[in-house]
């Protein structure tokens, strides 16, 4: 869990370093520039929010194995 925690803190902290370089050195108007960057952080959201979707149904099946009962030989 540390990690996971680590590496999106990791990643947000990434992400808005490169937003304010892009925007800085940026040759798009600002309106391209904002929809741009919007797409990318939707893109973003989609994909932590498909690996949080994925790890929970790892720990779910996880759960449900060791709670499964076990029959002895």
């Amino acid at each position: 869990m540390k990690r996971i925690f680590g590496f999106l803190i990791g990643l947000m902290v990434g992400w808005l370093f490169g937003s304010t370089i892009s925007l800085l050195f940026a040759p798009e108007s600002g309106e391209e520039l904002r929809a741009e960057l919007r797409s990318r952080a939707n893109a973003l959201k989609g994909e932590v929010e498909s690996a949080a979707r994925h790890r929970r149904q790892q720990l779910e099946d996880q759960l449900a194995a060791l709670r499964a009962p076990k029959l002895e030989s």
